[in-house]
């Protein structure tokens, strides 16, 4: 098998956003789409409620701008906003035209749900099993396209730049790969690299993450002399099944769009005592509720009821939710769904662009990876697949626009493994692994202090130090590119939280319970860091 391969677009992550950039691109390009697992692993495939778009007459580009202004806490840059909306449709037809069958009524029209933080019914779906639906169209239709390579099993170490090779100029030129199948790196070079490798909720304890999530595109692209801003922004979903043997299952917010009701154990509701929206509020306050509720009463979870409503609407809205919890024993249609807060979202991200490029020439981030200035301080329900649709239609614009006058890549060295060895102490790495998921948890959760984040920081960089010994002496691994980059993310989320003297969106501290007048971006700047290029 070949250590060395060059295309014309190298493309980390086979998410939705990653196919849609790769789908969107001519034909004439040679392009190669890696993926750590199952090209249709990752969080699309997970994804249940939809994606947020005006379809509606009674509806308005205007309002949905409003909506996702409101729920980022005054974060959010507008201009971006407006950008994502506007080209809203005109994405979600692109996905209709790749064939995606999404859920409709009796009258075959698009049935839109309504979810949280949203004015109006504009949530487009595939009954609750959305992201599945993306995922396996996208990826069949990449899988009949000649031009495009689809490469499981694959993990990127790090990026490949003009710098790392003492050359002039701020060029990405590809990525250094793990082939988890023979355990060899592997040199791809590629005129433009593309990171769609999703966020980093597995550096927290309970995640609805169960594949991926751990920051890898984020820590290279930083690596490389990236930007990163607002990580501090970590949305916990409020509702992720809560069962012994259920591993990283989320009941959709679409559970409560469509009336279900959040329980104290007692049966009584509670939601209207923190938000005159109750179940329908943003997500950042409804997890904090919970967590409130939860700590007050010294309970391991609260309840999810929808079995107020009909058992056949039940089952017809939310079969994927209905069959996952029966396996548990759990009938949602005569009985409430025992639910807890997980970590799911990374608002923050690498810097891009409305084109999606970075600081470093020819590498574009998309999706979960990046900072757009959409999300603000809490994402709103079902923008995210949204985001992955409009700016890797975005990125693919702009990577053919320029691809006949960006030259081919110089050469490159390949991975060098003549001065490490086989591990015999991988123990070490379950024990750190194990170490910074609890006190991201404990530290860095939905309500912060000073003080817990300083003892995460010291902490993080204890383990960092470790790491960065393992990495030096050891060959690489899965678990050890994880955890190389779930501490570097952990890090920056630490290191932009005690920058923010406030509470806003998704970040709560005790310590500045208050919001200040003039918020702003919290950007962090690696010190490799050169100005881009215009």
């Amino acid at each position: 098998m070949p250590h060395s391969h060059e295309y014309d677009v190298l493309i980390i992550g086979s998410g939705a956003a990653g196919l849609t950039v790769a789908l969107n691109l001519p034909s004439h390009l040679r392009i190669a789409v890696i993926s750590k697992a199952d090209i249709s692993s990752g969080a699309t495939l997970w994804a249940q409620g939809g994606i947020a778009a005006v379809l509606d007459n009674e509806d308005s580009v205007e309002n949905h701008i409003q909506d996702t202004l409101v729920s980022g806490g005054g974060l959010c840059h507008e201009d971006a906003v407006r950008f994502t909306v506007e080209n809203a449709r005109t994405s979600v037809e692109w996905l209709i035209d790749r064939g995606v069958s999404f859920t409709r009524d009796e009258h075959e029209q698009l049935h839109l749900t309504r979810e949280g933080g949203h004015s109006h019914r504009r949530i487009i779906h595939a009954a609750d099993a959305t992201g599945q639906a993306v995922s396996l169209t996208l990826t069949d239709q990449a899988a009949s396209r000649p031009n495009i390579s689809l490469l499981s099993q694959r993990v990127a170490v790090d990026l490949i730049t003009n710098r790392k090779l003492s050359l002039p100029g701020n060029r990405c030129v590809g990525a250094y790969v793990l082939n988890l199948t023979d355990n060899h790196v592997e040199l791809f070079r590629a005129r433009f690299t593309v990171i769609a490798t999703g966020g980093a909720s597995k550096a927290y304890r309970y995640t609805t993450n169960p594949d991926g999530a751990s920051g890898d595109g984020i820590a290279m692209a930083w690596r490389a002399g990236c930007r990163v801003a607002n990580m501090e922004f970590n949305q916990f979903h409020p509702t992720c099944l809560y069962h012994p043997h259920a591993k990283s299952f989320l009941i959709s917010e679409a559970v409560r769009g469509e009336g279900g009701h959040l329980l104290l154990p007692d049966g009584h509701r509670f939601m209207d005592q923190f938000d005159r929206r109750a179940e329908l509020a943003p997500r950042d306050i409804v997890a904090r509720a919970i967590d409130h509720e939860m700590k007050r009463l010294g309970a391991d979870h609260l309840l999810l009821d929808i079995s107020h409503k009909p058992a056949g609407f039940v089952r017809r809205h939310f079969p994927t939710i209905h069959e996952k919890c029966l396996a548990y024993g759990i009938d949602i249609t005569r009985e409430p769904i025992p639910v807890v807060p997980a970590a799911h979202y990374t608002c923050g991200g690498v810097i891009t662009d409305k084109r999606a490029r970075t600081d470093i020439s020819q590498l574009y981030v998309v999706g979960e990876a990046a900072f757009t200035g959409l999300h603000g301080a809490n994402r709103m329900a079902s923008n995210s697949l949204l985001e992955c649709l409009v700016y890797g239609r975005a990125a693919a614009a702009d990577i053919t626009r320029r691809e006949s006058d960006i030259p081919p890549v110089p050469a490159v060295p390949d991975w060098d493994e003549s001065q490490v060895r086989d591990s015999d102490e991988d123990v070490v790495i379950s024990h750190n692994w194990d170490e910074l998921r609890h006190f991201m948890w404990d530290y860095v959760g939905i309500v912060r202090t000073t003080k817990r984040l300083q003892r995460a920081k010291h902490r993080v960089d204890l383990l960092a130090q470790e790491i960065a010994e393992f990495y030096s002496n050891y060959r690489v691994s899965n678990d050890l590119l994880e955890l190389r980059n779930l501490v570097t993310v952990a890090d920056l989320i630490i290191c932009s939280a005690l920058q923010r003297r406030e509470s806003r969106g998704l970040h709560y501290t005790l310590d500045y319970p208050g919001q200040t007048s003039d918020p702003k971006d919290t950007v962090l700047v690696p010190t490799n860091y050169r100005t881009p290029l215009s």
